[in-house]
Formats: structure tokens, sequence, C-alpha cells
């Protein structure tokens, strides 16, 4: 699954999920207490690799377009079979996300797009299985993080302008917004980004993916 696949307007031909990533020296500044400055970045980028890896074996998805500007990251996720999109705007995560669906749409004008944090790491292909079918009934939908407060997950069907108001307490904006809420049980997975050293052990419960798990639970002890 990459992004040479030529130009579909059906939409029934899989998902293409938009993730954004900041620079990696930038990302991730709170694991810094519990990870240290230096395993940091390289812990930002395995949760990405995972969180893009998970997404490639999902089989409702057709491809995946990650919005970064960052050299080691664009190598390492295009590898996986992600296309990587340069972050034009450089004006925030919001407007990276709107970026990377005209991207998608440039190419697809009539796609389903799903925005999705890129630091889900223990993200399993079958919970998002369960929050595309979900997501596909409605205009826009979301879902929220295990905290009940932002957002992991935004979608927007064919013709549908995805408008992401992440960051903070996006919980709310996007039920404002008129995006659906999925409230799935059992796809804690899909729902549990990475900040801090308690959410990065919340992860490690679930089951973290390989590469993360090759960089933290050395460290870990």
């Amino acid at each position: 699954m990459n992004a040479t696949h030529p130009t579909h307007t059906d939409p029934g031909d899989g998902w293409s999920l938009v993730v954004p990533l900041k620079p990696l020296a930038l990302a991730k500044s709170r694991l810094a207490a519990s990870a240290g400055a230096l395993l940091r970045p390289r812990l930002a980028l395995a949760f990405a690799e995972d969180t893009v890896g998970a997404v490639l074996d999902c089989p409702r998805v057709r491809d995946v377009a990650v919005v970064t500007d960052d050299p080691a990251a664009a190598e390492a996720l295009g590898a996986l079979g992600a296309r990587i999109v340069p972050d034009a705007p450089a004006a925030g995560l919001n407007a990276a996300l709107a970026h990377g669906v005209r991207a998608v749409r440039s190419r697809r004008p009539c796609a389903r797009v799903a925005a999705l944090n890129a630091d889900l790491p223990a993200l399993r292909p079958a919970e998002l299985t369960r929050v595309l079918d979900a997501a596909g009934k409605f205009p826009r939908a979301f879902l929220a993080d295990a905290a009940e407060i932002g957002t992991t997950f935004l979608s927007a069907g064919p013709g549908v302008e995805l408008e992401p108001a992440f960051g903070g307490a996006s919980r709310l904006r996007h039920l404002s917004s008129g995006a659906v809420e999925i409230t799935l049980a059992g796809v804690d997975s899909v729902r549990r980004d990475v900040d801090t050293g308690e959410d990065l052990a919340a992860a490690g419960a679930l089951g973290l993916g390989p590469r993360t798990a090759a960089r933290w639970l050395p460290a870990a002890g």
C-alpha cells in the first residue's frame, strides 16, 4: 500500500489517513522527564512508525499521508509505505492536517479522509477497522482520547471538509462543529495517545508496537 496508485474517485476503495508529525527535535517535550533528552525524539519517531505501520495493516485503509518536514521521519515513514507531504503551511497542527487532506484529494477528489494522531504506539489494526466502519456512517465523526478531553481521530466523508480543531480540549470543539462522537467500547488502542510517562505506561499495558518496545523497554529497565 503506497502513494503510487492511480487516481480514483470511488470512495468505496478505502480510506486515506492523514498523520501529522512535527519535527522530532520538538516532538513529545513532556516525555523528557521520563525518557531523557536523547531518547525522547527517538521515541517520538518510534510512536509514529508503529502508528503508521498499524494503519497500513488495516484492511480499510488505502493509503497514508504523513505531513512532516522532518527528514529522518520522512525517510523512515516513507520506507514503510506512507506518502510524505511537506508541511508547506508550517502553521501548526490543524493547518498541516488541512494541507494533508488537500494533497490526498488532489489525487482522489472523493476520498474518505481521516486525521489520526502520530502518537498511538499501541494501535491495533482491528480496532482502527471498527472505528473507520463506525465513522463511515456519518459525514464527520471523531474519537475522543483516553482522557476524554482531546481527540485522536477525525473523519470526513466524500465531499465533506475535515474542519480539524485539534489541540487541548478538542473533543468539545469537534462536538460543537457538528462532528458525531464515536462511542465504541474496546477501541482503547485508537484512543491511547502518549504525551507523558504515565501515558506511555498505559500504552504499555495495552501492548506497545515493535519499534516503540525496542526503544523503550530496555531504557525502562
